[in-house]
């Protein structure tokens, strides 16, 4: 080739997009619909070897760690609306519709802090929530009184909370905890629900779920429908909006028939396959939680080999 010749041009817009574009994007994606408040771990550095509520052995970690959890903050949200009083409280006392990814946001604040907080942390978070619990009560549609401090109620958001992620995992995480597993991870989480003031607390898996779809308090509501159509079709960007549809059909697909009974939605078909299709790819290009990264960094404990984590900047390692 003769030095007055170049080597011909590719066009930019005939590029494909490189990988680390695309996960960034992917990332942004995802991580967007839970970033709408504050950080609840921008301190836990300044409480060093404070292993939290649950600590660096417990189930709680691994199963908070995982982007499954994504699936079932979607399903709790969509369980507590099968309680016309929860339903009720959420309707006439929150700012969901204005604001949706704040309260997805907030939702994820308090299970990252508490999961993964100092103690200090888990209390601040507790807290918050209480104080903002505090003036919820009135009548729901159905004509029966609710109050955010009854310890009924506090237990159906805290149990939905808890079973959902659990279920998520199981069908959508990168392997299936055992029964022994599950049991443990349940009877961690009584430890939060008595600091919620919340009761009944059943403290194993199969317990908990028959407490929750075998609930008296089940059943249809004007509030209830409302969240769930909300939460069908939030107000989103479009391609964020392509992969919460994936996010929400899968969390339908893995809720009882009477939760789904209640609350008005059916499974469609193949809605778990493409779940665990868009989890995994979130796990490869996002890898696990930047809070359980930063809670084992904290509480001085060595991470585990073959995990990678996300930084805050999207980057995992």
């Amino acid at each position: 080739m003769k030095k007055s010749e170049s080597k011909p041009r590719v066009s930019s817009q005939n590029k494909k997009p490189s990988f680390s574009g695309w996960k960034a994007r992917l990332t942004e994606t995802a991580v967007g619909l839970f970033s709408h408040a504050p950080d609840p771990l921008e301190e836990t550095f300044n409480y060093p070897d404070d292993p939290g509520l649950f600590g660096p052995e417990s189930v709680t970690w691994r199963v908070m760690g995982d982007v499954s959890s994504f699936i079932g903050g979607i399903r709790a949200l969509l369980v507590q609306a099968a309680h016309p009083e929860v339903a009720a409280g959420v309707a006439n006392h929150s700012n969901y519709r204005d604001d949706p990814l704040g309260r997805l946001s907030r939702t994820a604040s308090y299970v990252t802090a508490t999961a993964f907080g100092a103690m200090h942390e888990v209390e601040k978070s507790i807290d918050m929530v209480s104080s903002a619990h505090r003036p919820v009560n009135g009548t729901s549609s159905r004509g029966q009184r609710y109050s955010a401090k009854d310890p009924e109620m506090a237990a159906w958001v805290h149990n939905a909370l808890i079973d959902s992620f659990l279920v998520s995992f199981q069908h959508f995480g990168p392997m299936p905890l055992t029964k022994k597993e599950t049991d443990l991870y349940v009877s961690e989480q009584t430890n939060l629900g008595r600091l919620m003031k919340a009761s009944p607390l059943p403290d194993n898996a199969e317990a908990l779920s028959f407490w929750l779809s075998k609930h008296p308090s089940l059943g249809v509501s004007l509030e209830g429908a409302e969240a769930v159509s909300f939460l069908r079709k939030p107000p989103l960007p479009f391609f964020t909006r392509v992969a919460y549809k994936v996010l929400f059909n899968a969390a339908v697909a893995i809720m009882p028939k009477e939760i789904r009974k209640a609350v008005g939605v059916k499974p469609i078909k193949g809605a778990k396959m493409a779940g665990r299709f868009l989890t995994k790819i979130l796990r490869y290009a996002l890898g696990f939680s930047p809070a359980w990264a930063a809670a084992l960094d904290r509480s001085g404990t060595e991470r585990p080999s073959g995990i990678r984590f996300r930084n805050t900047s999207g980057v995992t390692r």
